[in-house]
């Protein structure tokens, strides 16, 4: 069980998967909120941590919270988990 942030709500863990097809249509489970977007950068809250997509010409075409559902067209340039990482993973092999 977990404590969502954005509702303080309790519940099971959202699993979280991210798809990129060829770098212009993105598509993830396990998402709470949407911070802020534009066209050049989404912040969305997910089950793992907030995620920080880059790119140009970023349009969100689908958001619901209740489903957990994200997809998002335009040119991605990049897409990263800002804060402290809880379920370890790459940053142990660059130590």
């Amino acid at each position: 069980m977990y404590e969502d942030k954005n509702t303080g709500t309790a519940g099971a863990k959202a699993p979280h998967i991210l798809t990129l097809d060829n770098r212009h249509e993105l598509r993830a489970t396990g998402v709470s909120n949407v911070d802020s977007f534009d066209e050049q950068t989404v912040v969305a809250y997910t089950s793992l941590g907030q995620l920080i997509i880059r790119g140009e010409n970023l349009h969100i075409e689908k958001l619901s919270v209740e489903t957990g559902e994200l997809t998002l067209t335009g040119n991605v340039s990049s897409m990263a988990y800002a804060g402290e990482e809880k379920h370890g993973g790459l940053s142990r092999l660059f130590r």
